[in-house]
């Protein structure tokens, strides 16, 4: 399983990978989000899916990103040329790979901006190779395993949000989902796009470098739970004297 999120924000985008990646009972570690850059083009790709699909699908598109003479203007433009090499590999694999009990589950999000893009943009694309934009309305997308984050990043960010406090939402949604589903899991790749700027910050964070800060929220948590009001459990507690809130 994978938990990558984007999230757009007026000043730019954040995007949060994990690296665990599981097969049987193996598990390894490997990037999930790759960056692409040339003179005012700059867009990160990552991927949730079956891996042969994602390597196959986003060696054809670096290949082509990379060729002399090739140069995309607008987000949407490379965000379709990602989707034929999906298509073209759903052509060659497919078939087999459903004989063989595997779905062609390919899902990913693509960001950045490019020289004629007045904005920074965000894109999923689905595993038929039709996409949709992330807007200001919902200014998020999950690939993987989405349930366990979601309610955080509903309630905690919106596309005024700073890039600190999405990079937080982000991390403790990613922090959630790794607590609950084994096939997620630390080491988590971060990467920050600030808008019109064509430069990509990154950075791997690890499990030990986090501890405190996962310490610190799940204490909180604990201290919340316990001063949430409570008089209204008297409805159908009434023998308990509950102090906290009346």
């Amino acid at each position: 399983m994978t938990f990558c999120v984007g999230i757009k924000i007026n000043d730019g985008i954040i995007a949060l990978a994990d690296s665990r990646i599981t097969s049987g009972g193996v598990q390894t570690v490997a990037r999930k989000v790759t960056l692409h850059q040339k003179p005012n083009q700059s867009l990160f790709l990552m991927t949730s899916g079956l891996r042969s699909v994602r390597d196959k699908s986003l060696t054809y598109f670096e290949e082509t990103f990379n060729e002399a003479g090739q140069h995309f203007d607008k987000m949407y433009k490379a965000v379709n040329h990602f989707a034929e090499q999906i298509r073209k590999v759903a052509d060659e694999d497919k078939s087999s790979l459903e004989e063989s009990g595997l779905s062609f589950n390919l899902h990913s999000l693509i960001g950045g901006q490019l020289e004629k893009d007045e904005e920074h943009k965000l894109f999923l694309i689905y595993p038929q190779g039709n996409w949709v934009e992330i807007t200001n309305e919902t200014p998020y997308q999950i690939i993987g395993e989405g349930g366990y984050g979601k309610p955080i990043l509903d309630l905690g960010l919106n596309h005024n949000s700073s890039p600190i406090t999405a990079l937080k939402v982000g991390f403790l949604a990613f922090d959630a989902t790794r607590r609950s589903a084994t096939g997620v899991g630390f080491p988590i790749d971060v990467v920050y796009y600030k808008k019109n700027s064509f430069k990509f910050s990154e950075y791997q964070y690890d499990k030990e470098e986090m501890q405190e800060v996962c310490a610190w929220w799940r204490e909180h948590l604990t201290r919340s739970l316990e001063e949430l009001p409570a008089n209204w459990t008297n409805k159908v507690l009434p023998s308990f004297n509950t102090v906290s809130g009346v």
